[in-house]
């Protein structure tokens, strides 16, 4: 069997499901994600999920927090953080000030964890769930160093990159179905034995 990491742009992948507006799928279990994107011949050796915490408002930063605590609670799974800024912008016709919000290191963290994984030959093909272009430079390195090895860029849904997937070894549109069957359930126990619950909105 064929080893396979994944690797998973959470805001990519969130902001994917939120334009098709799909927020009912938004409990979405990301190992079970990876698992119905494998083909008959790759096992699974593990799941890596890259976000950054929000701290307002209040009840997103909530939401996101119990969302997390569910895919810390699965098997096999990683996550990393990187840093969500928010900085103050003028408008330059108004003169109206608003905050304007920034994800950072996320694409960092993915190099470097894809890289560190191919160099301790970790896996045989890796799935790299986003659809960044800023990820082309590790995709290609990743490919020159490690020939026979593939990194597969999976786009979430209302997400696509022409560039990115010219330079993978293969790439694959995620659809409603794989989404829809790749729910956790409306409860899930953590190792420590609480009980996080689907959150009852995600506006």
């Amino acid at each position: 069997m064929l080893r396979v990491i994944t690797y998973i742009d959470g805001f990519n992948l969130y902001f994917g499901l939120k334009s098709q507006n799909w927020e009912r799928f938004l409990w979405l279990d990301v190992q079970a994600l990876s698992r119905n994107l494998l083909k008959t011949d790759q096992n699974l050796a593990h799941t890596k999920y890259f976000t950054s915490r929000v701290s307002l408002p209040p009840d997103k930063a909530k939401r996101q927090s119990t969302y997390i605590d569910a895919i810390q609670a699965l098997a096999d799974t990683s996550v990393y953080f990187g840093k969500y800024q928010t900085n103050p912008h003028t408008c330059r016709k108004c003169g109206h000030v608003y905050n304007a919000h920034n994800e950072k290191m996320t694409d960092v963290n993915i190099a470097v964890e894809l890289l560190q994984d191919a160099f301790r030959d970790a896996f045989d093909s890796a799935i790299l769930i986003s659809a960044d272009s800023d990820l082309i430079a590790p995709i290609e390195a990743v490919k020159k160093l490690f020939p026979n090895k593939r990194v597969i860029v999976a786009c979430p849904p209302g997400r696509f990159s022409q560039n990115l997937c010219n330079a993978s070894s293969a790439f694959l549109k995620i659809g409603h179905g794989v989404i829809a069957k790749s729910q956790f359930p409306d409860e899930v126990r953590t190792s420590t034995g609480f009980m996080l619950r689907r959150p009852a909105s995600w506006a």
